[in-house]
């Protein structure tokens, strides 16, 4: 019954948007703002100490989601999935070294779906994989059939690496590495970038092209390198940051398969944590300004009433939970990513949901918004009356894929793939079909995922509950 309700609400609300947009002649352009390895760390989402003045502005403007989800918790696939709208074991890359175009040549991506609409689609920096930081300002591993034309801006952050502090010697990207330096916010590669993404509005506003634009804006901080200007480094004063140190026992119930350890990074001090954690939080008010300087000049532009925003994150992080940092594991940390959508002359502006969504649902929801129909090969749910209604829910749980990382003992060849999902309440994982481990966490009772219930005799009805769901979820997924 829930969600024939749902259909039917998703139908009226589609007709509506449809109708409106429809009635004015002129589709919505769309800037879409993709974020790389940023957690959910920013004023709007509650946090007391990260200042994030620009995407809190947008958030009032528009929906923020409390509870969504990545697909992969790795730059690659993750954004491999939410450009195709296929799920990551669909697409066939599980890795940063995958290619969706071998398994699916001639899928139609999302922005390529907004080219054969009409529209112009513009990628400035970071959309698809490139290994930062030493691809920053080329293409990275592009996908040249989803764009008109690209821009790749490269800053200090790439050109001056001697400088950087890091934890592995001649390495930036895949270890903890941070640099504060006397600099302006355009000596940065994201500020390069916005300046640029704003040169390509102006050259192809509506009122020059006869044509709306989707313009895809890919911010590289905060990954590593954490490099940013002293100006932002001194908004967090080292004795305000209270470091998460790994609790005594946590891991004593978690699989090997689980943790995604990287060298160096559970040896840290008390005074490194609060220097590298000062860095990351500088990086995030860097990429802010960046974001608060295209949402000015769509202002200035008179394009703010007719371009729908959107700001997300390709996964999570961590900064000390379970004694991990970065990425890649199944923890709630590594899986959700802030996320918020703004349509001109939405009722719900200001608003937010618990929805769980995917960040494969942004396919199908800004289709539905443009009025464009929506390719059949599409696996996730349009959050259109989601944003008309916050209250509703399109799925029961959220899923979420990665190959272990940790050492496993005695397993010898590829890792292990685990699956999770989750629920309002719940998050359940596998790894390896639970050839390698189990995991069950009731956010209820343990938001900080310290007891693992999955082995606990009062829990299996629990357990066995979790399992069904798994394989439903699995049904679409796979």
């Amino acid at each position: 019954m829930f969600f024939r309700n749902y259909n039917f609400l998703r139908a009226v609300v589609f007709a509506f948007f449809s109708l409106a947009y429809s009635a004015s002649a002129a589709k919505p352009n769309v800037l879409f703002i993709a974020v790389d390895d940023l957690n959910n760390d920013l004023g709007c989402y509650g946090h007391p100490l990260v200042q994030s003045p620009n995407i809190d502005r947008l958030a009032r403007r528009g929906m923020r989601f409390d509870r969504a989800y990545c697909q992969y918790p790795v730059c690659n696939p993750s954004r491999a999935s939410l450009m195709t709208g296929l799920y990551p074991e669909q697409t066939g890359v599980l890795s940063n070294a995958g290619d969706f175009r071998r398994l699916h040549p001639g899928i139609i991506t999302l922005s390529q779906h907004f080219m054969n609409n009409g529209y112009f689609a513009v990628r400035v920096g970071k959309i698809y994989h490139y290994g930062v930081p030493l691809q920053i300002g080329t293409d990275g591993k592009d996908d040249p059939s989803s764009w008109n034309t690209v821009a790749n801006p490269i800053g200090i952050d790439r050109t001056e690496l001697e400088s950087v502090a890091t934890l592995q010697k001649g390495k930036y990207g895949g270890t903890l590495s941070w640099r504060i330096v006397e600099s302006r916010d355009e000596d940065h590669t994201d500020g390069k970038g916005a300046l640029k993404a704003i040169r390509l509005i102006e050259e192809h506003h509506r009122n020059k092209t006869g044509k709306p634009f989707f313009l895809a804006m890919g911010f590289f901080r905060p990954h590593t390198p954490y490099v940013a200007p002293a100006h932002y480094a001194k908004l967090y004063p080292l004795d305000k940051i209270d470091p998460v140190m790994e609790k005594p026992g946590d891991r004593d119930d978690i699989p090997s398969a689980a943790l995604a350890d990287r060298a160096h990074q559970r040896e840290l001090t008390l005074s490194q944590r609060r220097e590298i954690i000062q860095a990351y939080y500088a990086s995030i008010s860097l990429m802010d300004a960046s974001v608060g300087k295209l949402l000015d000049a769509l202002d200035r532009l008179k394009l703010a009433a007719n371009t729908i925003v959107v700001f997300f994150s390709d996964h999570g992080y961590h900064l000390g939970q379970h004694g991990l940092w970065q990425k890649s594991d199944l923890f709630e940390g590594s899986a959700r990513v802030p996320l918020i959508l703004s349509v001109p002359g939405m009722k719900n502006a200001g608003r937010d949901s618990e929805s769980l969504v995917e960040l494969i649902d942004l396919y199908p929801t800004l289709a539905d918004l443009c009025g464009l129909p929506k390719p059949a090969h599409l696996k996730g749910q349009s959050l259109v009356p989601v944003m008309e209604e916050p209250q509703l829910k399109v799925r029961q749980a959220a899923f979420t894929v990665s190959n272990a990382r940790g050492k496993i003992p005695g397993h010898k060849g590829r890792k292990p793939l685990g699956r999770t999902i989750r629920t309002n309440r719940y998050r359940y994982t596998e790894w390896d079909d639970g050839k390698y481990g189990l995991e069950l966490y009731d956010y209820q009772t343990d938001p900080n995922e310290y007891t693992n219930l999955a082995k606990r005799d009062s829990d299996k009805k629990l357990l066995k509950q979790m399992q069904s769901l798994m394989q439903s979820t699995r049904e679409h997924t796979r």
